[in-house]
């Protein structure tokens, strides 16, 4: 049943994603998540506790915000899972765990903006996905800021979330959102959020750990299927380069966009003034990277979630054949 929800989920998500019109009704799961992050923020993360107390508030915060989620999303799939129009109704809810269309649209429009707007079109693209500094960037600069994201959030906005699906239904998918959430909001180490998201920082590095693995494995198949892409760059880039990353896990997809596409990502970059020093990921490949590659990037990244939708309707119509 859970493969089975996590595929159907992929595939209505693939065709429908979000859409505006129930965004601007009643928002979005991540919204409401977001909500409860930022309550329980303003209530335990108070800046005259040492940061030991301050660390143990942000654990019992994070309990809350995964187990509270997991257990509306656990009864609500109990509820349901007795009656045929049940699954129906977890597939939508599971649909809204996954981004495929936004990834790709928000990527695309970086791709487009460079290519009509130019430098300042792009910049604007570019802000939207990721958290440098827009101004610092030359065309080369917002082409590898969108393809970074695009290979990053290939893992923790799609294969993470239906790997978690798969895993432990919709309780699975929300939970790991929920997590992936606290760690954008809170899991940062800044004055205010060092001591506090110690704790969601670090759990979002352990339940995005498999999904990363298996982004990079997926991306290097995808380079054997796509023509100009490099299947075995891609793996030996993995091999050489997915350790040396800051995270645990974004160089994993990051090293497979590189290699297979023989480009330079990652690398020293400036985010909120600051300069980022971290490891290239391809070593040896191009770092002047164009609009072109952004487009390559994106048939890479839909082959490769082609190949996920694939994997997880082959393993669904197993399990029903058991």
């Amino acid at each position: 049943m859970s493969v089975l929800l996590a595929f159907l989920s992929l595939v209505l998500e693939s065709q429908t994603g979000y859409p505006d019109r129930l965004y601007k009704a009643i928002g979005h799961p991540v919204s409401w998540i977001g909500s409860l992050i930022s309550s329980l923020d303003r209530l335990l993360n108070r800046p005259a506790e040492s940061d030991r107390r301050r660390r143990l508030y942000g654990v019992l915060a994070l309990v809350a915000i995964v187990g509270l989620p997991a257990a509306i999303a656990g009864s609500l799939e109990f509820l349901l899972s007795s009656y045929h129009a049940g699954l129906a109704v977890l597939v939508i809810a599971g649909s809204t765990l996954l981004s495929q269309q936004s990834l790709a649209e928000h990527v695309k429009a970086v791709a487009e903006a460079l290519e009509t707007d130019g430098l300042a079109g792009g910049r604007e693209a570019v802000s939207k996905i990721v958290g440098r500094d827009p101004e610092q960037l030359d065309e080369a600069g917002i082409s590898r800021a969108a393809i970074e994201s695009l290979a990053e959030n290939f893992s923790d906005g799609i294969v993470a979330p239906a790997f978690w699906l798969a895993l432990g239904g919709l309780a699975g998918g929300v939970a790991y959102k929920a997590a992936n959430t606290a760690d954008s909001m809170i899991g940062h180490l800044t004055p205010t959020h060092r001591a506090f998201g110690w704790a969601a920082a670090r759990f979002d590095d352990l339940v995005n750990l498999p999904a990363s693995r298996i982004a990079a494995l997926l991306l290097v198949a995808a380079a054997a299927l796509t023509p100009g892409a490099d299947a075995g760059a891609a793996w030996q880039a993995v091999l050489r380069d997915a350790g040396k990353h800051r995270s645990p896990n974004a160089g994993w997809p990051e090293s497979a966009m590189a290699g297979a596409l023989g480009l330079e990502l990652a690398g020293p970059r400036v985010y909120s003034g600051k300069m980022v020093r971290d490891a290239f990921m391809g070593e040896g490949g191009r770092r002047i990277a164009t609009a072109a590659d952004i487009r390559r990037a994106l048939k890479l990244f839909w082959l490769a979630d082609l190949l996920l939708i694939g994997l997880l309707g082959l393993a669904a119509l197993l399990f029903l054949l058991l």
